[in-house]
């Protein structure tokens, strides 16, 4: 039977599987630098859009886990490269922030404030959310504008055990109010992330295992598109509760730590 040990190629959630806030998990620098070493190849995958992703290398980096941003992969950044194959050179209105913005400008997307320009919505994890943000969306929306967002987390878990709101429950009222759906996630467990993420680990999607700490989004990601999922036992896996879920991992380590070769 195969193990969590046997695969080509790992990609590993953030907060809550490799760290939690500002503090390592521990043995988890060691037991990645293990399957870099033998010859693995290792990839972090993040739904958080409120980082640019050199700043989540730098953290890793700092925490000894060396990281490069070519290594570090996010749902603003696999948001931007759907965009830019789908609508390019769009109009977008965005509920965001400077990270998400900076993707789009990067990728060609125009940035615009005026709904009557606007060709998409896009509507990410923004701390600054406001009711004028809200009503911007809902006549972009009404005047034929496309809706696409970021991550489906309606939540972020925080250390302590306390949780914040996320871009999902941003896109909730945006749905409520103009009465349509996103159209497109992009962060996990949207297909969209994981082929941007096997295009560049160069690998097909059995040979990769998805390793994270949340059922809906970590493990989901990896059983709806062809990998191994391998659920740990920190971060907001301690909030949902294994047998009350639908969705099933393929193993179950108590952390990141499990994953330790030789």
């Amino acid at each position: 039977m195969r193990a969590p040990t046997d695969f080509a190629a790992y990609l590993f959630d953030l907060d809550g599987t490799v760290y939690l806030g500002s503090e390592l998990i521990p043995g988890a620098d060691r037991a990645i630098a293990s399957l870099r070493t033998a010859g693995r190849r290792v990839m972090f995958v993040s739904n958080k859009p409120i980082a640019r992703r050199a700043e989540y290398a730098a953290k890793l980096t700092a925490l000894g886990i060396p990281a490069a941003e070519e290594e570090v992969l996010n749902s603003s950044q696999a948001l931007a490269h759907f965009l830019a194959g789908e609508m390019p050179g769009a109009r977008a209105y965005v509920i965001g922030e400077e990270p998400v913005i900076e993707d789009l400008v990067a990728a060609g997307i125009r940035i615009v404030m005026d709904p009557a320009e606007t060709d998409v919505v896009v509507v990410s994890w923004d701390r600054g959310f406001t009711y004028a943000k809200l009503d911007a969306a809902l006549h972009a929306l009404r005047k034929g504008a496309r809706l696409v967002a970021t991550n489906p987390d309606v939540a972020c878990p925080m250390p302590g055990g306390d949780f914040v709101p996320d871009c999902g429950a941003i896109a909730a009222a945006v749905e409520a109010v103009s009465g349509r759906k996103v159209e497109a996630w992009a962060g996990k467990p949207s297909p969209v992330l994981a082929a941007l993420a096997l295009e560049r680990l160069g690998v097909p999607a059995d040979a990769c295992l998805m390793v994270g700490d949340r059922l809906e989004t970590d493990v989901a990601f990896g059983r709806n598109n062809g990998m191994g999922s391998a659920l740990v036992l920190t971060g907001a896996s301690a909030f949902t509760p294994l047998d009350q879920s639908p969705i099933k991992p393929d193993f179950i380590l108590q952390s990141v730590a499990d994953l330790t070769l030789g």
